[in-house]
């Protein structure tokens, strides 16, 4: 195929294109290999045009699939990946991606760009609601289940989907949390902490990786050799594709300024090792005349191109482009066994952060034979309140619906597959029992950009975000109705106007008139269970944390809203534990758990450093105790195992599912290194009364640092194994080993 490709052709492989705009320019002109952000209607155009081209070659089809089917009307939306890794749990998360990849893939698309395996350090920024926390362990398992449940048994499966391990790499270490900026990283900090979460996916058989939109060290991403050839290609053995992010050629001659023209960012980037150009159509008349130039070879444009058609023969595209099935359609989009499992994640991804005993309301409510709802006292009101306790595209947060991305889902998913906190209630409580509303406050409204509608490539301008003044009106309302009821349920959070992409924060308190609210609703006297709906944590202000309860629940998805009544109300159990540290302070960050040994105290003049609530941590409705941690071989080799055992008491009388952590702290290091780092967890299901006796093995290589060469290594020499039920030191069992030479 490659013979008899010309070069016009072997350039326009190289893209990937906007469907939303000229599709005739982007298949038949420029013949693109790759188009994103297709409708349902324009699909099937654009599959038409490829097939009319002169070798027919199939596009493949891409979009940001990322928890959830996003933007076809009435798919399964799961949690966002933050509320994912709440569950702690691989497997889930592996079968949440089969799901999402079997939907996908009756639509015409073959590609998903996900899972985002970014390391979220500065809250501010505006994407950590798409990653899976701050600890690379954690990121890697979860991310390595989303490629394995995305790309099934095999790509020459109709129901298999390519993953993209994305934003390869640094992108999420901002300067102030502003998203895209310069990231100040060293290679031997990006080989600690950043690089292994793509190690772990690219040996997982992830198939494309999609760059950062940054620079590092004056490098952009895109211009980066010793990154995407040394090490990717290099060092990991990566044979797959790569893609830019969103108009990364173009950006290093409007914005990054490190080239001249569309020619010279051509030769740039595919001297760099990329593959597919996104959205960037000046590459097509860049790229050639840089061949015409002589400052690129046509072999180089020829490599790109082989990666490319290596991706659309594993996939069979040339036997079988994947068009649309809408027999498989009717079969799959928002079924009732994704429904379920949406459920399911859903639960599992609520973490109980504060709670005095008022949950689970009136000690845990029952079902009956028939699924319905029995009361253990007389008749109660409950009272739902705030912003997004009946709001949809809160449930389902960015990437979703109506969060902006595409133009042809104006009013989002179906209302009726999304279930609100209210809705859940609603539908949750027993018969006799009331559920009142009142919004009681708005977060806030955009506003246009004053530095115009669109940037210097053309593309939209993002409007900015004004918070909302206090309406006191709706605070009274608000406080008659929690006066009125036995229990107020307070849903505050954030909107899709203060995430995504472009949209950093500079503050991470409750905006518009929540703090407010809160503050009424608190006062009243009435127990008051504060539910927190939004894409990443938030300061919490003094009213929140004098509440009853406290409930994370992120973006909980279509079934988000059943999942927190049924916790509420004790038809289930919390499970779920965080996956960051959440701060007291937005300048007490960074508080992340995993932090280098050596500054001076531990706390600001003014400010503890101790964080409002620790990675892992997270509350049941039971009592847990650790006891009799034992290492079972005190010296280890250094290519041996080490071995663990600890007892885990349910002491309450609930049962509990708990999530064993297990951390290590390597006592002395030849370079400044980490306090403790997650090295395993074990989740375990306890019944009320029971103990049991948890197995850990950590293999010694587990145990390394990255010394001053850069090489990763295991330094023999003294370690603690700490055990518990979160990263918080007071809360962890700690027992010594030592690893030597064999």
């Amino acid at each position: 195929m490659l013979a008899r490709m010309t070069l016009q052709e072997k350039v326009g492989q190289m893209l990937q294109l906007d469907a939303r705009g000229d599709l005739e320019d982007a298949v038949a002109t420029k013949l693109a290999g790759s188009i994103l952000h297709a409708s349902p209607e324009r699909m099937h155009a654009a599959v038409k045009l490829a097939a009319a081209t002169r070798l027919g070659i199939p596009l493949l089809v891409a979009d940001d699939c990322i928890h959830g089917h996003s933007f076809w009307p009435g798919a399964t939306i799961f949690p966002t990946q933050l509320g994912m890794a709440c569950t702690w749990d691989t497997e889930l998360i592996e079968r949440m991606a089969r799901a999402t990849a079997v939907e996908v893939a009756a639509t015409g698309i073959h590609w998903t760009f996900s899972p985002v395996l970014c390391i979220t350090r500065d809250l501010r920024w505006g994407r950590v609601n798409e990653t899976f926390g701050e600890d690379p362990l954690l990121i890697g398992e979860l991310g390595a289940a989303m490629v394995r449940g995305y790309q099934g048994a095999g790509l020459d499966d109709p129901t298999a989907v390519l993953a993209c391990a994305k934003h390869f790499a640094g992108y999420s270490e901002t300067q102030g949390g502003r998203d895209a900026s310069e990231a100040d990283l060293s290679r031997r900090k990006l080989r600690s902490w950043f690089l292994p979460p793509f190690e772990r996916a690219a040996r997982e058989g992830c198939r494309t990786f999609m760059l950062g939109y940054q620079a590092m060290d004056g490098v952009p991403i895109t211009a980066n050799k010793w990154l995407l050839n040394d090490v990717l290609k290099g060092e990991w053995e990566f044979t797959g594709t790569l893609v830019t992010d969103w108009d990364n050629v173009g950006r290093m001659v409007w914005e990054q300024q490190v080239c001249a023209d569309a020619v010279e960012a051509a030769t740039v980037a595919v001297q760099a090792g990329n593959d597919l150009v996104m959205t960037t159509p000046d590459f097509f008349e860049g790229a050639q005349e840089a061949v015409t130039q002589g400052r690129l070879r046509e072999e180089e444009i020829d490599e790109a191109v082989r990666r490319i058609l290596r991706l659309k023969l594993e996939l069979g595209l040339f036997e079988d482009p994947r068009a649309p099935d809408q027999a498989r359609q009717a079969d799959v989009i928002g079924c009732a066994e994704h429904t379920a499992l949406n459920l399911e994640v859903a639960r599992r991804s609520l973490v109980l952060l504060r709670n005095d005993g008022t949950l689970p309301l009136d000690g845990g409510l029952t079902v009956d034979g028939q699924g319905r709802t029995v009361a253990t006292g007389g008749p109660r009101t409950i009272a739902v309140i705030g912003p997004n306790g009946d709001d949809p595209q809160a449930m389902l947060g960015d990437w979703a619906g109506a969060s902006g991305q595409v133009d042809w889902m104006p009013d989002g998913h179906p209302r009726e597959t999304v279930t609100t906190v209210l809705d859940g209630f609603r539908a949750a409580v027993p018969d006799g029992w009331t559920v009142t509303y009142a919004r009681g406050a708005d977060i806030g409204h955009v506003v246009p950009d004053p530095q115009g509608p669109v940037y210097p490539d053309g593309q939209p301008r993002p409007p900015l975000f004004a918070p909302a003044p206090v309406d006191k009106a709706q605070i009274a309302e608000a406080v008659s109705l929690a006066r009125a009821a036995d229990y107020v349920v307070a849903v505050v959070g954030d909107t899709v106007a203060l995430t995504g992409e472009t949209c950093s924060t500079a503050t991470l308190e409750l905006q518009g008139g929540q703090v407010a609210l809160l503050k009424a609703l608190v006062a009243t006297g009435t127990p008051v269970v504060v539910v927190l709906v939004l894409s990443k944590p938030s300061v919490l202000p003094d009213a929140a944390l004098a509440a009853a309860a406290l409930i994370e629940a992120f973006n909980p998805g279509m079934r988000g809203g059943q999942a927190v009544a049924e916790l509420v109300l004790g038809l289930i159990e919390p499970s779920g534990r965080l996956p960051l540290t959440v701060p007291r302070h937005v300048g007490q960050q960074p508080v992340y758990y995993n932090q280098v040994r050596g500054q001076h105290g531990d706390r600001y003049a003014d400010l503890t450093q101790e964080p409002l609530f620790a990675f892992g941590e997270g509350l049941s409705y039971s009592t847990i105790e650790y006891t009799d941690l034992a290492i079972l071989d005190e010296v280890v080799a250094l290519n041996g195992v080490v071995r663990a055992e600890v007892t885990v008491s349910n002491t309450g009388t609930r049962p509990v599912l708990e999530t064993v952590q297990a951390y290590i702290s390597d006592l002395v290091t030849s370079v400044t290194w980490a306090k403790q780092e997650l090295k395993a967890w074990r989740q375990v299901a306890i019944p009320p009364g029971d103990s049991v006796r948890v197995r850990l093995s950590i293999p010694a290589a587990a145990c390394s640092l990255v010394d001053a060469e850069g090489r990763r290594t295991v330094e023999p020499g003294a370690f603690d194994l700490l055990v518990g039920p979160n990263s918080r030191a007071a809360d962890l069992l700690r027992a010594r080993f030592t690893l030597s030479r064999p």
